[in-house]
Parts: structure tokens; sequence; C-alpha cells
């Protein structure tokens, strides 16, 4: 069987040998068939070379595509990821805000506090009456006394009804968490000081300490001035050193004068209990330390809710804010 030219198919496929237009690009010889090509033929080829030419191109196209599939990612036919060189897309890895061990400890000292602070009102109800010096009791004079009814009948506080006693689940929650701190903050401290993260992101620099920083950060937290998002990735001025009075400051010496308290510390520890002036003063001296304290967390919430609650939020959780800044 000779091979006819393509040219000729038109002629050979037209009745009465009027040439008809060329066809479009089609992908199936006959309707129904289901053979495919890459062929320009008409709509309907009744001739036998013509068809078995058809059919040999639309397997051969059939093996090419099936060939250069396999082959695209070699050496001989580079496929589209290797033919064209691309430019490498650089990658940011967006680092950390807080560490684990700052996240984690950070979480445990806020429970244990909130417990600290629920247990200790209830402490403070049994008996709302602060002196100074070694002893006090209710037929002392008091150095001041508070405005609230007591949860015990024979402590004079001027109202008429006591409030339920809650002394004893308070003592022991007071003192286990108190515990639970002690050991989480002597963590922090030590791991932060190895780590070098109290270096790097709490001691303030020398240009940090300058009256114009000073004058500048504390003016602007006067006038409520919202964070930059700079100040996402490190502690301003003011953040520094109040940390650092919490840290190295007030939480020692709530300790201290919460051991100083009691009565088995004392006796092993007596020095500890009369530099304060006696046991009385070390109770009136934990209660403003621990006002303190309640003070610093409520202005540690406005601000964190100033500067972006949910933001804060998700860096204190899972390390990451929202907005990726250069750090400075």
């Amino acid at each position: 069987m000779v091979p006819i030219r393509p040219s000729e198919w038109p002629l050979r496929n037209a009745p009465n040998g009027i040439p008809r237009a060329w066809p479009v690009y089609r992908y199936k010889i006959c309707k129904g068939k289901g053979i495919t090509s890459g062929l320009p033929v008409a709509r309907e080829l009744t001739d036998p070379a013509t068809i078995l030419l058809a059919f040999s191109r639309g397997v051969c196209n059939m093996r090419a595509k099936w060939y250069h599939s396999r082959v695209s990612d070699s050496a001989c036919v580079p496929g589209a990821a290797t033919a064209v060189p691309t430019a490498a897309v650089p990658t940011t890895t967006v680092p950390s805000r807080h560490s684990v061990l700052v996240r984690v400890t950070h979480w445990i000292t806020t429970l244990c506090f909130l417990a600290l602070l629920v247990s200790g009102a209830e402490i403070v109800i049994s008996h709302p009456r602060f002196y100074w010096g070694e002893t006090g009791n209710d037929l002392t004079p008091t150095l001041f006394k508070l405005p609230i009814p007591a949860s015990r009948n024979f402590v004079p506080s001027g109202y008429g009804y006591v409030l339920p006693d809650q002394n004893g689940w308070s003592r022991y929650l007071h003192f286990q968490s108190a515990w639970v701190v002690v050991f989480t903050g002597l963590l922090y401290v030590v791991v932060g000081l190895m780590n070098g993260h109290l270096r790097k992101n709490l001691f303030p620099g020398g240009a940090d300490l300058s009256w114009r920083a000073l004058s500048t950060s504390i003016a602007s937290h006067l006038r409520f001035e919202r964070p930059s998002e700079a100040e996402a990735w490190s502690y301003n001025v003011l953040q520094r050193l109040s940390y650092l009075f919490v840290i190295f400051v007030l939480f020692p010496f709530v300790i201290w004068t919460g051991l100083a308290m009691s009565p088995a510390f004392v006796s092993a520890f007596p020095a500890t209990v009369n530099v304060l002036g006696g046991q009385q003063s070390a109770r009136t001296l934990h209660f403003f330390v621990s006002l303190s304290l309640v003070l610093f967390l409520l202005v540690h919430v406005v601000m964190v809710w100033l500067a972006g609650l949910w933001n804060r939020m998700r860096a204190m959780i899972t390390g990451r804010v929202a907005k990726p800044v250069e750090r400075i």
C-alpha cells in the first residue's frame, strides 16, 4: 500500500472531486471511533489508506508523548523544572519571640499568682487587722485595719456579722502555690543567666538609661500611646526596669516576708525576722508587697491590652507574633 501525501487528503475524500476546505484540528477520525490523532482530518474518512495512515500517526504520537513523559526529568530531555533554571526564592524564617522557658514559667507563675491572690485574700479576711512588732492580736492596738467584716466572730471589725471562714483550704493552697513559684522563679533565673536571656532581653544598655530615653518612654506611656511593631520583638526601657524590679526585688521580698511568718523557719533562721522587726511587721510588709505585685499585674494587663491583646497572647502561647518585623 502506497501512502498518500497530506496535500491529497482533501481531494481523495471530497465527493465528486470537489475539494473541501481544510478542516480544523480534531482528535477523532470518525465519530464514535475513539482513534486519537493530531492530524488535520475531514469530518468523515472513508478511504482505507487514509484511515490506516492516520491511525499509525496517532499511535506514534501517543508513544512519543509517553516517552517524553518518562524522560522529561532526565539529562537527555530536560523537563520544565530543569530546562529553564529559575532563581532560588529566598525563604524567611520568623524567629521566636519568647523561648519555651519564658512561656512555660510565665504561665505557671500566672496560675500560681492567681491562686496566691485568692487564698491570700481569704487569709486576710480571717483577721483584717495589721500590727507592727513581734506580737499582735485582737486585744492589742493596730497599726491599721481594713474596713471589711472578718470571718471569725472574736475579731472586732465593727460589723454585726461574720463571713464564712475559709482559712483552712486557703492556707494549704497559699503555701503550695508559693513553693511552686519559688522553684519556677529559680529555674527561670538560673537558665536565663546561663543562656543569656536576662542579659539580652532584660538588662538595659547604657543608651537606654539616659535621661532622654527614660523621659521619652515615660511620656509615651503617660499618653497611652500604642507601642510600635518593633516593640513586639524587644522590651522598652521601662519594661526592662519594671521586670527586673519585680523579679529581683518584689518577688524575693514577698517570699522572705512570707517565710518570716513561719514559726518553723524563724526557729531555724531567727535573724530573717529580727531584721524585719518581728513577725507582725513581716506580715504587714508582706501585705504591702503583695499589693505592689497586684498593681504591677493590673498595669501589665492594661499595657498588653493597649499593645494588642491577641497578638501579645499569641506570642506568649506559641512564641510567634502576627506580623514579623525586623529585630531592632
